[in-house]
């Protein structure tokens, strides 16, 4: 059982300490004393964690005695409570003793009881930072050890393969070479593409191949915010420069100092915003909101967009000045649907990730899930096959992932060859046609769920084996069936 709080109370009034002991034993452990000498002595044998004195008092007053407890019990609560409210009192007792709390009578009893409860809390929360800055105070040399060795795991791992998962003959491969070359100039870089295609590693790869790998690297999403709150996230704000603005803060340019920020869907940023971030990149400083005085900064940024740039300065939605400022080496990345051959490698390594976070451990994908999976056209990239995974795992019962566990719009996708056929043409040509390439795809997906059972197949769709047969036979699936049954 958790030991209660131990709570001090002065006071030269008997019924006024009877009274508050009534009322407060249940939550805490109560000492009492009538005066200050009673009260000294009990300080230097109990661990108290809060004082709560009268002010007025026979021998001295509760401002002198709290005074002479901060001196030798510094990390003791120290609050008064007392039938007089004038504000000298009040203001010598924050002044000069530091006091918590200056209750006056009369007191409510559930409000006195959550005061105290707070001020114990606060003791609890005292000795634990005290701890913690003892324990960060003997081993700094071992945390910068620490730091510097994760650092040096996380370039090598960029130096060595970029962080970019792709095969020998994929066309990620120029990319990556390119991405490898501009890092280590102290450039601007625009990643272009798609959501989904990997933009923030490209740009974490950019950063721990540059001089400032060692440095800090930060993320914003800058369409996640409105115009005052990304100020805020990115400039730093003051203390009620805006509502909820409740203490100073130091914006991310300010954090990267020396390092790399990465500024992901720039292309939603406001037009008045991007005067702002302008400044920033033309002087090399910024201003925190509601502060007069701004600060220089060292910060290379990196910026991330899913639209087309170009077309937004053409419509007057994009600053040119920005643009060019952000653009000094402009990096595509390629949709998932154009590196189809980076697939089996991408998802076996997104099942390993899945695996270590999620804690379940499985063999891998089966030849028939591998297939679906490269037939797909992904417009959700790497990010939806990453989720796909994931849900595949935590669904999974057996030790492979098998084909019936994918999404149905994975399941009805139709293979590359078979797009090039006049009936399956992926929603292309007559009427006919469009729905013999639908029918097709919902034979597939259904002999898929049922594991290539044509019997329950059929039952499911309403057709007899020899009709399902048939239509396998139009459509050139019988020939994949017979490869999933073998």
């Amino acid at each position: 059982m958790t030991a209660l709080p131990c709570i001090l109370i002065v006071d030269d009034e008997k019924r006024s300490l009877e009274t508050l002991e009534r009322i407060l034993e249940d939550h805490f452990t109560i000492f009492t004393a009538i005066n200050a000498t009673d009260a000294t002595a009990i300080l230097e044998r109990e661990w108290i964690q809060v004082i709560l004195c009268d002010q007025l008092m026979p021998d001295t007053t509760g401002v002198e005695f709290l005074k002479r407890v901060r001196e030798q019990w510094p990390d003791v609560i120290r609050m008064i409570i007392s039938g007089y409210s004038h504000s000298e009192d009040i203001i010598s007792a924050v002044n000069e003793v530091g006091i918590y709390q200056y209750i006056t009578k009369p007191w409510q009893p559930d409000s006195l009881i959550l005061t105290l409860k707070n001020a114990a809390e606060l003791f609890h929360l005292q000795r634990q930072n005290q701890l913690l800055a003892l324990e960060l105070k003997m081993t700094p040399r071992h945390l910068a050890q620490d730091m510097r060795q994760k650092r040096d795991t996380l370039r090598r791992h960029y130096e060595s393969q970029d962080g970019i998962v792709r095969g020998p003959d994929s066309c990620m491969n120029a990319i990556c070479d390119k991405l490898l070359r501009v890092a280590p100039y102290d450039i601007s870089v625009l990643l272009t593409g798609e959501s989904g295609t990997g933009k923030e590693l490209a740009a974490r790869a950019l950063h721990y191949n540059s001089r400032r790998w060692d440095k800090p690297f930060v993320v914003e999403n800058c369409a996640a915010f409105p115009d005052d709150l990304l100020e805020s996230e990115l400039f730093g704000c003051k203390r009620g420069a805006f509502t909820g603005a409740v203490e100073d803060r130091i914006g991310l340019f300010e954090r990267a100092d020396g390092g790399t920020i990465f500024l992901d869907e720039i292309g939603e940023v406001s037009p008045a915003f991007q005067v702002k971030l302008l400044r920033v990149l033309q002087e090399g400083e910024i201003r925190p909101l509601g502060s007069s005085r701004t600060r220089q900064v060292d910060v290379r940024v990196i910026a991330a967009t899913n639209k087309d740039l170009e077309t937004e300065l053409r419509c007057g939605r994009f600053r040119e000045d920005l643009y060019y400022r952000l653009s000094v080496v402009n990096i595509g990345l390629p949709p998932l649907r154009e590196r189809s051959g980076d697939i089996p490698l991408l998802a076996q390594a997104l099942l390993e990730n899945a695996m270590r976070q999620l804690g379940k451990q499985v063999k891998g994908f089966t030849a028939e899930t591998m297939a679906c999976l490269a037939d797909y056209h992904w417009p959700g990239n790497v990010r939806e096959l990453q989720n796909e995974i994931q849900q595949m795992l935590v669904m999974a019962g057996e030790a492979e992932l098998g084909a019936e566990l994918l999404s149905p719009r994975i399941l009805r996708a139709l293979p590359d060859d078979d797009r090039q056929s006049p009936l399956l043409a992926d929603l292309q040509g007559d009427l006919k046609q469009r729905i013999e390439s639908l029918e097709a795809s919902i034979l597939k997906e259904t002999l898929i769920r049922h594991r290539w059972n044509k019997s329950r197949a059929a039952k499911e769709l309403g057709l007899s084996r020899v009709g399902l047969r048939s239509k396998l036979e139009r459509y050139g699936l019988e020939k994949i069936v017979a490869l999933s049954a073998s």
